[in-house]
């Protein structure tokens, strides 16, 4: 069976990502020592450097700003993936898949096997994670098992896609 899948949302909206609990919760420590003690280390650090004179060759005040501005970035995705996550038991095992769902996929004739979701939630596990948001993320999103599809990679081949199965993830 071939499937087109679904086109994106018009207003731009991404499908929130799903979360288990303890990857949550992990996120939401890390999110806390950035906000906080971590946060309160780098400007006194910045401050300190800044003490020492001249900025234009000051390479501690240089490295202090730009981890700074690293911090605050993640400090940006962690709210905004804990804002909109869903959080719970992984989905239930309808063979669509859909994030939270490992994956078995032939793409370009290779067997693959991978999470669909956020890399968030395989920390400590060996496998490999797909975005819904990537471009074989949005081209299997939706799909069941024998459902054959393309996307179009980076390099703007054509990559044909069959899903083999999709199961709730395990962490």
């Amino acid at each position: 069976m071939t499937q087109t899948p679904a086109p994106a949302p018009a207003d731009g909206q991404r499908e929130p990502a799903w979360l288990t609990q303890e990857a949550y919760d992990r996120l939401k420590a890390e999110l806390d020592h950035l906000t906080g003690p971590a946060r309160q280390e780098i400007a006194q650090r910045i401050e300190a450097a800044r003490e020492e004179g001249d900025l234009k060759e000051n390479g501690g005040y240089h490295a202090a700003k730009e981890e700074q501005g690293k911090q605050e970035g993640r400090i940006r995705q962690l709210t905004a993936l804990l804002r909109d996550a869903r959080v719970g038991e992984a989905p239930q095992d309808s063979g669509r898949v859909q994030p939270g769902m490992v994956v078995v996929a032939e793409v370009a004739g290779r067997e693959m096997r991978f999470l669909f979701g956020s890399r968030e939630v395989a920390e400590g596990a060996d496998m490999d994670v797909y975005s819904p948001t990537s471009p074989l993320g949005e081209a299997i999103s939706g799909l069941s098992a024998g459902d054959e599809t393309t996307y179009t990679a980076p390099n703007g081949r054509s990559i044909p896609v069959k899903v083999v199965s999709a199961k709730p993830f395990s962490g």
